[in-house]
């Protein structure tokens, strides 16, 4: 394991978020976009209060502007077209916790959700053209990974993740001193109505917050073994996949599996967000971000498998937390895969981040949506929606998944 100077100067090196705005101009989700050393930085130069203990709540591969500029081939509009999963069974015994994905062709992205019920207002232009895939067949974990499997991973290998590594001084020059403290971003529900442009009204950097305290220091995971573990990073969740002899999932991989074998679904259980008035998923209920009903039974993270699986077997692909896979993000990749300027057949992402709206940030694609996800301003629990995320910044929403390849 590299020691703690080393993976922050490996860091650094890919680093230009510390210049960049805190806000992502979609306001979708802060997983799309604000990282949290750039909250760190923002708090030390700007003099933002930073939060002891929030209550619970209710090569560089960056492209600049001028080096890549997104795709404007016109692509003509692709229907969903019937999932063709391939006929071939599960390679000999199922390793534990993971199901047999076959893979197939299908129909890769999702419509513009804004006509849909639940599907909230964004146009998720980049979840399009709707585009035939063809992914060979994997292992999937069935839920995401817990807290307790990702302490054995810890106890094993002593491993320490971003969030626990305190910030260096001479990456943040004039901050000051008691301001340079590991920490991690925490959702902190403003107590009053907030308008949904500015995330920093519900978003806070809290020193102490880390997967063994997902809320802060005073914040434990004792009796919380079985929740989704929070606060990784992308080098986190790959250095434990690594362990586990398995690998983070491409964006198809996920997005195949999510779909349970089925074509075309706004949802992983169907095209009603709540078929028979049954909550399906945890997602966000009552007004955001000050008030969450919890009518779907948990006011925050849910253990995992608490609500139905999907097709494959498949527990909480929406909502809950978001997933990091293993691709880069770029808003066009699908038209550059329905082009054939990029491959359709098991594809492994673009090969280089690019975000217009950060330019130089570095951002891997997140899946699923999480317990925050709501129709007033991040619907992306529905299938074949995109997320990114900064990709050495964790919170306490974001967590992952593994699969494994055929032997």
């Amino acid at each position: 394991m590299a020691d703690r100077n080393t993976r922050n100067s490996k860091q650094d090196a890919q680093s230009p978020k510390l210049v960049h705005r805190l806000i992502n101009s979609t306001g979708v989700q802060i997983g799309i976009g604000i990282c949290a050393a750039l909250l760190l930085w923002t708090c030390c130069r700007l003099a933002i209060p930073m939060k002891n203990n929030p209550a619970s709540p209710a090569s560089s591969s960056t492209s600049t502007t001028s080096e890549k500029k997104i795709s404007q081939t016109r692509i003509t509009p692709v229907a969903f077209e019937t999932t063709k999963v391939a006929s071939n069974a599960s390679p000999g015994n199922t390793p534990e916790g993971m199901a047999w994905i076959p893979g197939g062709t299908f129909s890769m992205g999702c419509l513009d959700p804004r006509g849909i019920p639940y599907g909230g207002d964004k146009p998720m232009t980049d979840a399009r053209p709707i585009h035939a895939v063809t992914i060979d067949g994997f292992w999937i974990d069935t839920t995401e990974v817990t807290n307790e499997q990702f302490n054995e991973f810890v106890k094993a290998t002593e491993y320490v993740t971003v969030a626990e590594i305190p910030p260096r001084p001479e990456d943040f020059p004039g901050a000051p001193p008691e301001n340079l403290v590991a920490g991690s971003i925490v959702f902190t529900p403003p107590d009053r109505p907030v308008p949904l442009s500015n995330h920093l009204q519900w978003w806070a950097y809290v020193p102490g917050a880390n997967w063994r305290h997902p809320l802060g220091p005073k914040s434990t995971i004792e009796g919380k073994e079985n929740l989704p573990v929070v606060h990784v990073a992308f080098e986190d969740a790959v250095a434990y996949a690594k362990w586990a002899g398995k690998r983070l999932p491409t964006e198809a991989e996920w997005e195949f599996a999510s779909r349970g074998g089925m074509t075309g679904n706004v949802y992983p259980w169907g095209n009603e967000f709540r078929p028979d008035g049954k909550w399906m998923a945890n997602t966000w209920q009552g007004q955001f971000p000050t008030q969450n009903t919890a009518k779907d039974g948990f006011p925050g993270i849910a253990p995992v498998g608490k609500y139905p699986p999907n097709q494959y077997g498949l527990y909480d692909v929406s909502g809950n937390v978001w997933e990091w896979c293993a691709d880069w993000y770029r808003p066009d990749t699908y038209q550059k895969q329905q082009s054939g300027e990029s491959s359709a057949v098991n594809p492994t992402g673009p090969n280089a981040s690019f975000d217009p709206q950060e330019p130089g940030v570095e951002k891997r694609i997140q899946r699923g949506g999480s317990f925050l996800c709501t129709d007033q301003y991040c619907s992306r629990y529905i299938l074949g929606t995109r997320g990114k995320g900064e990709v050495s910044s964790g919170c306490n929403h974001v967590g992952f998944r593994c699969v494994q390849d055929a032997r």
